[in-house]
This record gives C-alpha cells, structure tokens and sequence, in this order.
C-alpha cells in the first residue's frame, strides 16, 4: 500500500509576510466572543517581535519556556492552564518559536480535544479526535516541525512523538525575518537537523522519488547556506527545512535521530545539539556527509561537546538502547528489513560509548 499522508494545507512565505497573520487568521473567528491562544517561545517576552503579535481583545499569550525538551508533562500543564481561561474552547492555537515551541503548540492542540494525557498518545496513530484549528511560525528554521505529523515529547517512560495526521498544522507563515536574529550556535545546529533530515532520507531504505526531489533540493540549500553564505542565507533555509521535512514525510529519518532520542531521554540534550552528536560518530554509515558536516563545523567554528556519557550509569545506557530500539521505522528506513542484525544493542552501546 502507497502512503496517503497529510501535509499542510495553507503556506505564505515571504520577508513580511508574519504581517499578515490576523487576516489569514480572521475567518475562524466566527463570533465576537471566540479566542485564540498565542503560545511564544518567552525569549521573545521583550523583543520588538513581542510589540508585532497583534492580539485581539479575547485573545491569550501564554509565554512557552523551551530551555528543556518538550515534556508531556508541560502539554498537559498547558493543556489545563488554556481549559482554566474559559468554559470554552479556543478556535486556534498559534505556535511562534523554534521546533520546539511548535511541537507543544502542536501537541495541545491535539490535547484540548482529547482526553488523558499526551503520554497516552506517544506512538503512531493513536489521536482519535481532529486538533483545533493550529498555526505554525518558525522563528528558528532546520528542524521541520512545521510541516510534520509529529510532535516529539519526552514522556515517563520514552521519547516519542505524537504521530498522527491530527498533528500537522492547518496553515504555517515563513517570513525569513523571523530567523534572522537567532543565535549562531542555536541557528547552526537547527539548520543541521535539516542537513541530517535529508542525508538519513536520501540514503534510506524507504528513499522515493517524492522523497528524493525533496530532499535533494533541501540539501543544496543547506550547503549553500553553511559552505557558502550569502545574503539569501535565512530565505534559503527556511525553504531547506520545509522541503526536508516533506522529504521525510514521504520516507524517515534514521540512525542519528534514532540514536538521539535516548541522548535527550536520559541526559536531556536539545535535539539539534543531539544530532550533531551522534552524526559525528556515524562516518562508517554516511562516510561523505559526516566529512562534508565536519567541514562546516569546522568552517563555523563550532566547538562539539565531548564525553557527554561521562558518569552514566549503566541503567542510564540501558534506557538509551530501549529507546532506540523502538524506533523501529527508522532503523528499518537506514539498514533494510534485516536491521536488528546489525545494529545489535551491542553495536548501539558501542556508538554511545563512544561519544
């Protein structure tokens, strides 16, 4: 069976265009009485972008803190600070921030319209009601969360997202000034998850022409955009990610993220750092792009942390192995259907080890 899947139905990209946001918005506004929540990452709580989100007498923000993983834990927090506002459910919830901050946007979305908790949902397929009405505005570009159908959320017992076609958001806004601003080192290592993102699509098992047009195009950007420079750098990678997450929309990602979900599980690493990690360490399985990646870390001067698995424990390892090795389709889109002969929980504790 060829996948049906779900991609975002309303794009508008532009320098500008995030000024568009309450005209794009104003048809779910069907009563003088409804209101949207606004969920801003809080490093913008005093930046001229704060003084741009034009909220209407109704609306809410709620300031999203991101310094640690999205946690199923703050959704539901989150979840019943929104149902505390009003007898009502809201007609939209706009994330403004990195992955991060659009994946919980994302993820309570889902939340306001299904019971339990997200914890309960962790896994492929397991929403059963429609999200409210969501909006996606990258302020960081690489990581894909604004088009995919997942929101990745550590929960008690794993790092999994919620997949569903519930997940992907109603209309997304890419204007290139958005990212302009953003730290080099956070920008570097977002824009590597994008790089990373293609190199695992492209080399995968799953590997399509869908996938293969996209992600071809999203890893030229990325050079383009770390090799090269240049003064379209911002537009060029905020299209490198959206293509990049519709290349592994249509295919998957592999051993990298595989391996950093269990390095965000236990020691908490922020995903783009986690990847930039482990791709390091995976030269015999992507040979010329890790060489291709050193050279742009190299030319950023990026300096990688080392000996992170410095004083983890043993049931620390354990828990990071248990965690890749759920990542079934990964794994799978990276070796072939045979993959568990390869990459043994000997062979992962290897890699781990190693970093």
């Amino acid at each position: 069976m060829f996948r049906n899947f779900k991609t975002v139905p309303f794009v508008v990209f532009g320098r500008g265009c995030f000024d568009q946001l309450n005209d794009i918005v104003k048809k779910q506004r069907k009563a003088t009485d409804t209101f949207m929540i606004f969920m801003v990452d809080d490093v913008f709580t005093d930046s001229h972008l704060r003084e741009k989100i034009s909220l209407q007498d109704q609306d809410h923000l709620i300031w999203i803190n991101v310094d640690d993983e999205p946690k199923t834990t703050y959704v539901d927090q989150l979840t019943r600070s929104v149902h505390q506002l009003s007898d009502d459910l809201p007609v939209g919830v706009i994330g403004i921030g990195g992955g991060s901050t659009m994946d919980l946007a994302k993820a309570v979305s889902l939340m306001l319209t299904n019971p339990g908790s997200s914890a309960d949902y962790q896994g492929w397929d397991l929403i059963k009601n429609p999200a409210i009405y969501h909006v996606g505005i990258p302020t960081l570009s690489g990581t894909g969360a604004e088009v995919s159908r997942t929101t990745v959320l550590a929960g008690p017992e794993k790092k999994l997202g919620i997949n569903s076609d519930h997940t992907v958001f109603d209309q997304i806004v890419l204007d290139p000034e958005l990212i302009s601003g953003a730290p080099f080192e956070q920008r570097f290592y977002t824009g590597m998850d994008c790089y990373i993102h293609c190199v695992e699509s492209l080399n995968g098992t799953y590997l399509n022409t869908f996938s293969k047009s996209y992600g071809e195009k999203a890893i030229t950007l990325c050079r383009e955009v770390f090799l090269d420079g240049g003064p379209e750098s911002d537009d060029k990678l905020m299209i490198a990610s959206y293509f990049g997450g519709m290349s592994i929309a249509y295919s998957q990602v592999g051993i990298c993220h595989a391996l950093s979900y269990g390095l965000s599980f236990v020691l908490g690493l922020h995903h783009g750092i986690g990847n930039c990690i482990v791709f390091d360490q995976l030269e015999k399985y992507y040979p010329e792009e890790v060489g291709e990646f050193r050279q742009m870390v190299e030319k950023h001067n990026i300096n990688l942390p080392k000996g992170i698995m410095a004083g983890v424990k043993e049931n620390g390892i354990e828990k990071m192995i248990d965690i890749t090795l759920v990542l079934e389709p990964l794994m799978e889109n990276a070796l072939g259907p045979d993959w568990k002969k390869i990459m043994t929980r000997d062979r992962i504790r290897e890699i781990y080890e190693k970093l």
